[in-house]
Parts: C-alpha cells; sequence; structure tokens
C-alpha cells in the first residue's frame, strides 16, 4: 500500500482506467480476434461492467472533484466492481459445474435481448446456459472467469483505497 500512498487521487483514477482498457484489447484483440473466441452471454456481460468501470475512472480523472466527489466516485466504482465480482462468481460456478447439471445452451444474448424485456433477458443470461460453462483458455490455470474476478479484485482495492484514503486534490 505505500506504492499507493504516493499515488494522487488522479492517478490513482488513471491506473485504474488504464487496467480497464489494457484488459478490454486483451479481451477484444487477443482472445477474440487472434484465438478467435465467441465472448458467451456473461462474457459479453462482464465487458459492459468493464467498459462502466473505465468511465467511472475516466470522468474522476477529468472531474478530480474535492473530498465529497472524490468518495461518491469511488462509491460508484465499488457498486460496479463489486456487479462485476459478482458475475464472475456466477460465471466460475457455471464452468465448475458438473457436466450433467451444466444447463443446456440457450439463444445469444443478442437474440434475447431483441426478444424478450430486458430484465428477462438478464434473468435468462444469469439463469446460465453450456455456452457459459465451456472453459475454452486457461492461463497459469486460472479460466478467463477466474482471471476477470482477479481484474475486479485489483479495481475493487483501488475504489476502496480512493474511499479510505486521506482525500486530495
Amino acid at each position: 500500500m505505500s506504492f499507493l500512498r504516493q499515488l494522487s487521487y488522479r492517478q490513482i483514477n488513471l491506473l485504474g482506467l488504464v487496467t480497464c482498457v489494457t484488459a478490454m484489447l486483451f479481451a477484444v484483440g487477443f482472445l477474440q480476434h487472434y484465438l478467435m473466441l465467441d465472448p458467451c452471454p456473461l462474457c459479453v456481460i462482464t465487458r459492459v461492467i468493464v467498459i462502466s468501470m473505465s468511465l467511472v475512472f475516466f470522468v474522476a480523472l477529468i472531474h478530480n472533484p474535492a473530498q465529497l466527489g472524490q468518495r461518491i466516485y469511488a462509491l460508484l466504482a465499488i457498486a460496479v466492481g463489486l456487479t462485476g465480482l459478482g458475475v464472475q462468481f456466477r460465471h466460475i460456478w457455471l464452468q465448475n459445474l458438473p457436466p450433467d447439471q451444466v444447463p443446456a445452451c440457450g439463444p445469444g444474448l443478442e437474440f434475447l435481448l431483441e426478444t424478450q424485456p430486458i430484465f428477462s433477458a438478464l434473468r435468462t443470461v444469469f439463469e446460465g446456459s453450456g455456452d457459459c460453462a465451456e472453459i475454452d483458455w486457461i492461463f497459469l490455470g486460472l479460466t478467463i472467469p477466474m482471471q476477470t474476478a482477479l481484474l475486479f479484485a485489483f479495481l475493487l482495492a483501488l475504489a476502496i483505497w480512493q474511499l479510505v484514503r486521506k482525500p486530495s486534490i
């Protein structure tokens, strides 16, 4: 944490933003375009959450508010980060189900959003499908959702540090 103590509020937001952008470049550039892995519905939702987290860090970086604003942005980042972590835990759980308990593959997220109300479509996605239970790539013994859970843990640590640290401009 001594490293974080030396960073200003803006530098921590920049670190969070760069981390999110790097993660998205990795997901789209390497996983999707180089390895040709199509994202499952939960992966698409995860990308939306990472983009949301990057927007929070970006707006906080540009706005550079005083103490109250810093805390509001930190709480917003924590809420988004916890949502992302929850999605990852659900995805990890689906990947660790015994083969006979894996839900059947369902329609894609785009089709669900076109044919159902948004909350019904999201409920269907979170119930899971066989697409989300597949393990397509492992690095250092970690699946993509496990790696993404670590990403959200890091981003949450940054946001929590922003919340509890002595405010500065």
